[in-house]
Parts: C-alpha cells; structure tokens; sequence
C-alpha cells in the first residue's frame, strides 16, 4: 500500500492527470448533434450576419440568453444576463488629399481607415522611409510613406514609428494585382457605416499603390529618395451616431472559492450584410459561439448533479469582436462584472468548425495561441488534459513571436492577456471561407467540433477543480 500511495504522490507531484470519470461523463453531453442544432440558428439567414448593433446581433443576444436561462445557470449582471453599453457608428464622408488643383479620394485612389476624431482639412507632412529607417528620420507629426510588396507583416515598424511620434502612416504596394485585390474586397467593408470608440491618438492608416506615391511626390516612385518629404492637404470626416450592444453572461458560482473565476469566451457577432448578400459567419465565430452554450451545458449538468466546481466560471459570448474587441475590451476596461485580479484564466474559442488545407489529411487538430505567454502552469494543464482526455494535435504555428498575422492580438482573449490573465486561444486556422458569404454551416466539421469543445471543456474542468490556482509567469 505504501509503493501505490508514493507512487500516487508522485503522480500528483508531476502533475500527471488521471482520467476523471465525472468530467468524462459530463464531456459527453457535448455533442455534433447539439452543436449543429444551436448553429443552425445563429448561422441561419434569419440572423442577417449578426452584424454589432444591428437586428440579428439582438436576436442572437436573446437566444443566448434564453439558453442561459434555460440551463437555470445566474445572470449575473444585476440580475440580467445582459451587459449593455454604447458605441459609436461611423460613416465616412469625405476623404481626399488636395495639391496644386487637383485632388485624390479615398477608396477611389486609395485606402483609408482610422479611429481618430474628424480631422477636416489639414495640411500634413510625408516624409519616406523604409522599414529599417533610421529612427532619427522625422516621424514626428508626420505622414510615414514606405513600399511593400504585401498588406502583411509590417506592424512592429509602426508600432516603432508611431512610438516615435507620427501620425499617419501609408502603405503603397508595389504589386498592382495585390492593390487591386485590397481595393476591391476591403474598399466597400470600410466604406460602410464602422463601430468603436473614437481616440484622438489613433494613427491613419492609407493604402495606395506606386501611383499615388508618384502623385504625393511629385516625381516617379524611382526617384524618391529616403528620408525625402512633402506637404500637402489632407481631409477625413464622417458622420457619428450612438449604437447599443451587449454581451451577454451567464455564471455558475463555486463551491469552495466562489471568488476565483474562469472565464470562458467566444464573439457572437460578425459583419452582417454586404453588397446584398448575408455573412452568415458559420465557422467565425458561430463555432465558438455554440461550443460555449455546449461548455455551459456541460456545467451546468454537473451542478445540477451536486458536481458544483470549486472554482466559479463566467461564460460569456461578447458583441463586437469584428469592430475591434469591443465586447471584450468593455467587459476588461471599463466594467469587469468579476474583478480582474481574481479572474484565473480565459479560454477564448474563435472559429473551431472547421478544418484548414494545411490538416486537410489530419482533421483531429486545433492551433493553440497565447498559452505559454503568461503561465507556464496553464501551459502544461493544457497539454496534460490533451493527452489525457482528446488526444488532438496541438498546432503552435500562429503561437510564434514572429507570426506575421499576429493572431494573439487579434481575438478577445487579448484583452484579458494585457491585464496579465493567463489565456489560451482556440482557433482552427484560415480558409478561403474567412469574412465571405461562403461560411455556412454546411462547412463545418462537427465531429471533430465536438472533439475540439470537449477538450476546451476538460480544460477548463481542471482550471476549475485544481487545489492550487493557475500561476502567472514561467514557473518550473
């Protein structure tokens, strides 16, 4: 007896994991047949994209709720499983750069995007840089022009340059065909009317081609030397109105350390209707969405069993990912309905439907972002719990410092993961489908799906019922 109980301390010491019947049997009421059923809701034409602010986002907040409601797990918000605030709705009016007479305009001639407050008529000054410049050029107050050959991989350099004081910056591809391509497909998302938050230190952003350079300089794109500069007349200002969204809770609390929560997330909303067709936004992130409902599920069942979990888990689906985390960034900034320094962990599932060409001959995946970057501890349950319970390959490709879609910063766990919660994002990688009327339902692999959830559920099991809390930083 005493070889089997150093043997079981040993164990436990090691932190190897042994099968828990009871999470087991839990895992199992997450299932292809229940996600498909939610999805074919929330994907469904009847929800219009659920677009932030407009009527399908409201319809799919209600939904969410009811289930919620239906699993009798809280509304913790004041007794209401909705957190409400306002945002802005934008729409570009004029936006143009003026020499000599004539004139440039957005979207005609070039890209544009910027959070910044109407400016009007200014007159700027450009001055052309590479991205390995000499950070003595002048950046201050000044418009950063460099060349590139893609719309990818150039954001440490403006993060750098916008720490060094400029303003604006803008990107001329030298690939014609990539610049056709941006204009076509991005030039009327950014034209419609945009949800945010206006913020005077928010750079400009204009994307144009070797033309526009040639036309700012006055000269041939050959001829312009770094660190060369101009000044012309630049015009942006829209048109703003106050939207209502919200998020959308739902809470079980916990049995021994009710104070100490996990949160668990998926964005509800995508970009709605454009040029007359719906973005039905299957897969990003209807997928997450519902494995939520089916992960709350679970949950709740085990409660109902008397199989409370001794930690507290917060599930919440947040509105207005699409527009720039703005679901999450209210819920970590501004109203944190559970304190952040007693929130454990986030587990952020976005887009987990489906299967992407690099897996195409090994479906039983899932790349995992973000769960090494503030705690080894919850690094390790991770993959303790995998090869424990679902035996999925574990893809850390977009996890790389050096991934140049950045992808750690571009869902809402990001928000948590800047006030030091330790996170873990879920994600199945790109496809051709991505912010397209083709992610339908009828894409999504939900056997494997379901295989996905189950090991977000047992995770997060063990975040919850672990006799120590998760530790931030890289702990041996």
């Amino acid at each position: 007896m005493r070889k089997i109980g150093c043997f079981i301390g040993l164990m436990v010491a090691l932190g190897i994991l042994a099968q828990d019947k009871t999470a087991i049997k839990f895992a199992k009421t997450i299932t292809a047949g229940d996600l498909k059923s939610h999805l074919s809701v929330l994907a469904s034409d009847e929800y219009e994209g659920r677009e932030t602010g407009k009527e399908g986002q409201k319809v799919a907040a209600e939904y969410i709720a009811k289930y919620f409601e239906k699993l009798e797990i809280e509304a913790p918000v004041a007794g209401s499983y909705f957190q409400k605030f306002n945002i802005t709705e934008s729409q570009i009016r004029k936006v143009y750069f003026q020499k000599n007479g004539e004139e440039k305009t957005g979207f005609k001639d070039f890209l544009y995007y910027s959070k910044s407050e109407t400016m009007g008529e200014e007159y700027v000054k450009l001055v052309m840089v590479s991205r390995e410049s000499d950070k003595r050029l002048p950046f201050k107050d000044a418009y950063v022009v460099f060349l590139s050959e893609e719309f990818e991989g150039f954001q440490d350099f403006v993060d750098e340059a916008k720490a060094a004081g400029a303003k604006g910056f803008i990107i001329i591809l030298q690939n014609d065909e990539a610049y056709e391509s941006l204009l076509s497909r991005v030039g009327p998302y950014l034209q419609r009317p945009g949800l945010g938050t206006r913020d005077n230190e928010a750079a400009k952003l204009i994307v144009g081609n070797t033309d526009l350079a040639g036309w700012l300089f006055g000269k041939p794109l050959s001829e312009i030397r770094e660190g060369e500069t101009t000044s012309l007349v630049f015009n942006a200002d829209y048109l703003d109105k106050p939207i209502s969204t919200e998020n959308v809770l739902g809470f079980i609390q916990g049995s021994e350390k009710p104070e100490e929560v996990l949160v668990i997330t998926s964005h509800y909303d995508h970009i709605g209707i454009i040029n007359g067709e719906i973005n039905n936004g299957a897969d990003d992130d209807g997928s997450g969405t519902v494995a939520v409902l089916e992960i709350a599920e679970a949950f709740a069942e085990a409660a109902k069993k008397n199989k409370v979990p001794k930690r507290s888990i917060l599930f919440m689906t947040v509105t207005g990912e699409e527009k720039g985390l703005l679901g999450s960034k209210h819920y970590t900034d501004t109203d944190p309905v559970f304190p952040l320094e007693h929130t454990v962990a986030n587990l952020n599932i976005d887009m987990i439907g489906r299967i992407d060409p690099a897996h195409e001959e090994n479906p039983e995946y899932i790349y995992l972002i973000g769960s090494d970057k503030l705690s080894t501890d919850l690094h390790d349950l991770s993959e303790r719990t995998n090869e424990t319970y679902t035996n999925l390959a574990l893809d850390y490709t977009y996890n790389d410092e050096d991934d140049p879609n950045r992808f750690y910063y571009r869902s809402d766990h990001y928000n948590f993961a800047k006030h030091n919660v330790p996170i873990i994002f879920y994600f199945n990688g790109t496809h051709p489908d991505y912010h397209r009327p083709t992610d339908t339902i009828e894409k999504i692999a939900f056997q494997v799906m379901e295989k996905r959830a189950r090991l977000i559920f047992h995770t997060a099991w063990e975040i919850a019922n672990r006799e120590e809390r998760i530790r931030v930083g890289k702990v041996k």
